[in-house]
């Protein structure tokens, strides 16, 4: 699965000088220093660097290193960072799964930039899709040469559940940003029931992330665990992936077949609900790890178990694509065409 290339056309209004490209999730930062060009060519990613959250105390010391890394002479003044979290429209930022708070205001006046500005992290990968070559994803179900037309779906799990909607009119995309993540989780079976109310043991409101998601796979695990009436082992969410891949702990495995099964009702649910006929898009950084697992899952039959709307849906393709540099590459095409 390879990284998008960079092929944004620089509008004509927008910056001609280096900037900063941020995507900032709950576990790692991704930054990368951005070239624009001129009108009809692409942006380049100059320099490129992955940061572990959990080593630094704050993003400001992040960007600080990033930009003691860069090469002498270079100015940069202006940032764009995509971040899981809700914007609000003083430019805020409400989010769940960062260790710690993100104030673009605070960032941008530490750093010394003229300008930082936020993209829901979804919506910036959303931005990216379209330069993705199809044939380079993994297809999981649905036509393989059909062109397909319409809305498309972007989401994926990660330290959250991220998801936003890239729309086509009058030759631009127009991308829709949403907290599908925070919505309810619907159980599809007799397992997944009870594993709900072991859920809502713990809160009345169970989001769909607090399933999906890197802590998610814990909270079932965990849950299941208990309806099992057996004793938790694990205490990250890749002890239990990597167990359940070497197959030897059922209960991992079964525990990660939960959480396939579980993606492919919330994504059938969700391209329903949005319409995503143009096809859907997987990302984030757990699925890549467990591609081949996810292939052989009930993802798919998941998926399409969705009574008469099942013929659509076998007409939408679902592809499974690598995070890598997607966020940062999506985030300076955001701001380029602001």
């Amino acid at each position: 699965m390879a990284n998008p290339k960079p092929t944004t056309v620089l509008p004509l209004n927008a910056t001609t000088r280096p900037f900063i490209a941020a995507d900032v999730g709950g576990t790692h930062v991704r930054i990368g220093l951005i070239r624009p060009a001129g009108a009809g060519a692409p942006v380049s990613v100059l320099h490129y660097r992955k940061y572990a959250c959990a080593d630094h105390p704050s993003p400001a010391e992040i960007f600080e290193d990033f930009l003691t890394h860069l090469d002498d002479g270079v100015q940069v003044d202006e940032a764009v960072i995509a971040s899981a979290g809700h914007l609000l429209e003083d430019g805020s930022l409400i989010a769940a799964n960062l260790p710690w708070p993100l104030v673009p205001a605070a960032l941008r006046e530490r750093l010394g930039f003229r300008e930082l500005r936020v993209v829901n992290d979804f919506e910036a990968v959303a931005h990216a899709i379209a330069e993705i070559d199809p044939r380079e994803a993994v297809l999981l179900t649905g036509p393989v040469d059909a062109q397909a037309s319409g809305p498309i779906l972007v989401l994926g799990p990660g330290t959250g559940l991220g998801a936003a909607l890239s729309v086509q009119s009058e030759g631009r995309s127009i991308v829709l940003p949403t907290e599908a993540g925070q919505a309810a989780l619907t159980p599809g079976n007799a397992v997944e029931m009870a594993l709900l109310a072991e859920l809502m043991k713990q809160r009345s409101h169970v989001p769909v992330e607090s399933a999906l998601s890197g802590p998610g796979l814990m909270n079932l695990h965990a849950a299941l665990c208990g309806i099992r009436g057996e004793a938790q082992r694990y205490r990250h969410p890749g002890e239990i992936t990597r167990a359940a891949l070497s197959g030897e702990d059922a209960l991992a495995r079964e525990t990660l077949d939960i959480f396939c099964g579980l993606l492919g009702s919330v994504v059938g649910d969700m391209a329903l609900l949005y319409g995503a006929t143009g096809g859907v898009y997987l990302a984030g950084g757990i699925l890549p790890q467990i591609s081949d697992f996810l292939l052989h899952s009930s993802f798919v039959a998941r998926f399409l178990d969705k009574g008469p709307m099942r013929a659509a849906l076998e007409r939408i393709p679902v592809r499974l694509v690598e995070h890598g540099q997607l966020g940062v590459i999506g985030a300076a095409n955001w701001y380029l065409h602001q």
